[in-house]
């Protein structure tokens, strides 16, 4: 069994960690790989809300928030090579509250927004 080793860091240690763990990473595009990383940011954001301070909050709302963008827009440039899956062979349609939509909207500013939604 793993052993907890509590060691003593300042505030501003731990906030610098937590912002290189969500800033750190070279660009390359690969949509499988930017769809993981975004999903596991957004489960960061919502197991740790209420427990960040403002700093920490801002950055990885605006991180979140620059690499959906940056989905988005790779997305859209990547020509279509893979043939597209008949909703009744893909997985998630077996299920039926695990159907995924990902969608773009524009806010009143004329900004894409990117927004995935989980069946009802």
């Amino acid at each position: 069994m793993a052993e907890y080793q509590h060691t003593t860091v300042s505030s501003g240690e731990m906030t610098q960690r937590f912002i290189e763990f969500v800033m750190t990473g070279k660009a390359e595009v690969n949509l499988d790989m930017g769809q993981l990383l975004i999903d596991q940011l957004v489960m960061v954001q919502e197991k740790t809300k209420g427990n960040l301070n403002s700093d920490e909050a801002r950055i990885l709302a605006q991180t979140i928030s620059n690499l959906q963008m940056l989905f988005v827009e790779a997305a859209q440039k990547k020509p279509s090579t893979a043939p597209a899956v008949p909703p009744a062979e893909s997985p998630e349609a077996e299920s039926p509250g695990a159907q995924q939509a990902a969608t773009v909207q524009t806010d009143a500013d004329g900004k894409k927004k990117f927004v995935k939604s989980y069946g009802a």
